[in-house]
């Protein structure tokens, strides 16, 4: 059992027999009150993210996830498929909700690894920073490049990503997947 002075960023807890990532952790006093913890997790499930607050009486189990490496596939609908790393015959999907927003970067024979969680595969994880291919990238104009001059350009996944002026159709760039910046030209 965890109680709320063990939480840190990172830590894997189970809240309602479903199981959370703490992404950020504040501790609290106010007065003669008792003291309280803010903390901002992540359902591994559904990839939602939460604001809790826990008093010091909150008590968690610390969820037991395993970590398998994985490739992704192919998405057909709001399926997405993925095998396990060197065993193409271990299949296995997982719906576009439990994805989440990450699936705008995913492209096939991309590395990511697999959550389980009770015997069951719940969620992946991408790279943090991962290659795209320029598809699209409107032209150069001149004009107010005051402040840095960006432009939005599309990559091989088809999700939006704004750049650097310099950056041009065909361009491969490095994007970092959690915030969907572009980091550099690869």
């Amino acid at each position: 059992m965890l109680g709320i002075n063990d939480l840190k960023k990172g830590s894997l807890i189970v809240i309602n027999r479903e199981p959370y990532r703490v992404m950020l952790v504040k501790h609290s006093h106010m007065g003669r009150g008792s003291a309280t913890l803010q903390a901002k997790i992540v359902s591994l499930v559904s990839g939602k993210i939460f604001e809790r607050g826990f008093k010091p009486a909150d008590e968690f189990d610390e969820a037991e996830i395993e970590k398998m490496d994985s490739e992704f596939i192919y998405a057909r609908d709001d399926e997405y498929w993925f095998h396990e790393a060197g065993n193409p015959a271990h299949r296995f999907s997982l719906s576009a909700e439990a994805i989440g927003e990450q699936r705008i970067f995913m492209k096939p024979k991309m590395p990511v690894r697999a959550f389980k969680f009770n015997e069951e595969i719940i969620n992946v994880e991408l790279p943090i920073k991962a290659d795209f291919k320029v598809t699209e990238a409107p032209p150069n104009v001149r004009g107010n490049t005051a402040q840095g001059g960006t432009k939005q350009v599309v990559i091989e996944t088809g999700a939006r990503v704004s750049t650097p002026m310099f950056v041009e159709t065909g361009d491969t760039i490095r994007v970092n997947t959690e915030t969907g910046e572009y980091v550099e030209r690869a």
